[in-house]
């Protein structure tokens, strides 16, 4: 299969942050629908046929492995989640063995349907830019996944990749859960 004609069939939900600005764990934000955030981006991913894995801290998996059960998700521990995102990353990508993969932090919940089918869609490492500025979530082929299971944890993902950059109309793509505005701008959004 050549890098164009890649098809990504798993997603990474990336929920191994500490949450210290915003004092609670990010992944279990309630929504006024009911739904955790891990919940509500593991189900939308999940409405793409998408395998969904979520990569986490200790304390976190049991809780997340409860509330997506139902799903059938794969709950990963990262054993040193402040190593690094790329190390998160590494974790679900031992996982699942290889790419291409869906890249998607759980504090990152401002993408749609559009921009889920922009970066399906890709045919290669991609990420989706909305008023010039690159968002979330990531397409990674195959050969990227490798690049990145060789760095060093800590790692920035954007030393590592050269995504094409894809425009979505995406208004809310940069929208990153850290403080309570945030989840409140969140629940003003859903």
């Amino acid at each position: 299969m050549t890098q164009l004609m890649m098809a990504i069939d798993k997603a990474i939900i990336l929920a191994a942050g500490a949450s210290e600005r915003l004092g609670e764990p990010k992944a279990l934000v309630q929504l006024t629908n009911g739904l955790t955030l891990v919940e509500f981006m593991a189900n939308l991913l999940h409405s793409y046929q998408l395998e969904v894995i979520v990569v986490t801290r200790e304390n976190l998996v049991q809780p997340i492995g409860h509330i997506l059960k139902e799903l059938g998700a794969k709950i990963v521990l990262n054993r040193d989640p402040e190593a690094g995102r790329t190390g998160s990353i590494q974790c679900g990508l031992r996982a699942i063995g290889s790419g291409p993969v869906l890249i998607a932090p759980v504090d990152r919940p401002g993408f749609g349907s559009e921009t889920i089918e922009a970066m399906l869609e890709a045919g290669t490492t991609a990420c989706p830019v909305y008023g010039g500025r690159g968002g979330h979530p990531i397409a990674l082929s195959a050969s990227d996944c490798e690049r990145v299971l060789k760095a060093a944890p800590d790692t920035p993902l954007h030393d590592l990749i050269e995504p094409q950059r894809i425009e979505v109309d995406a208004p809310h793509l940069h929208l990153n859960i850290d403080t309570k505005e945030d989840v409140e701008e969140l629940l003003r959004i859903y």
